[in-house]
């Protein structure tokens, strides 16, 4: 690590740069948004923007890399909803599936950061990665989090990450384009037990499994 810059107080080593890069990072974002560049978050943490190009090759990478790292909380905040209200009242997986995709929704404005991940800002970088593997990843981790027992009710691991694309995908075209009037809430729900739903009851097939209760 070069020991220069960062406003004469040097990081310990790499792992605390990155810490403090994404945590500068943090703040361009609540300042400017998704307009926030790399070289904004130089000029933040006193050091030149080679020292940034260390870590991250480009701005985009830094701002995905700044949401991912939010994303541990927020797939907390999902997994205790969906435990709250519909694993306790015994929701099939196509209702755990669909209350998940709406409640990430409604929390999206919520989450300047994660919002970064679903954003088609910046000429559509971020559109064109949201089915990228880091993507594809961190959205299976959530599903795998959801209340149901997935091998019961007949997803194997090619159906599961075919669901998470689907659910991606889905959760992107409302984010970029919330239609006229936009659908939320009751209605938003509606529409996707309407069309997103059937498709994950016949993966399921006729065999009615539930969700597995809810930890603790």
């Amino acid at each position: 690590m070069r020991r220069h810059g960062w406003s004469g107080d040097l990081p310990g080593d790499d792992e605390e740069a990155v810490r403090r890069i994404i945590g500068a990072t943090r703040v361009c974002i609540d300042r400017s948004g998704v307009t926030t560049s790399l070289a904004d978050v130089a000029r933040e943490l006193g050091v030149t923007r080679q020292t940034v190009y260390r870590y991250f090759t480009n701005t985009e990478d830094l701002l995905v890399a700044t949401a991912i790292d939010a994303t541990g909380a927020f797939m907390d905040k999902i997994e205790r909803h969906l435990a709250e209200h519909v694993a306790l009242r015994g929701g099939t997986p196509a209702e755990v599936v669909v209350e998940g995709a709406v409640y990430a929704l409604e929390q999206v404005p919520n989450e300047p950061y994660v919002g970064i991940l679903l954003s088609s800002g910046r000429g559509g970088a971020f559109a064109k990665g949201f089915t990228s593997q880091p993507a594809l990843r961190l959205g299976r981790g959530l599903i795998e989090r959801f209340p149901v027992d997935w091998a019961a009710a007949g997803f194997g691991a090619e159906e599961l990450d075919e669901l998470v694309e689907h659910m991606l995908r889905i959760m992107q075209s409302f984010v970029t384009d919330p239609g006229t009037p936009a659908r939320t809430g009751a209605g938003l729900r509606r529409y996707l037990m309407r069309w997103l739903a059937p498709a994950i009851t016949a993966q399921a097939g006729e065999r009615g499994e539930r969700p597995a209760p809810a930890p603790g």
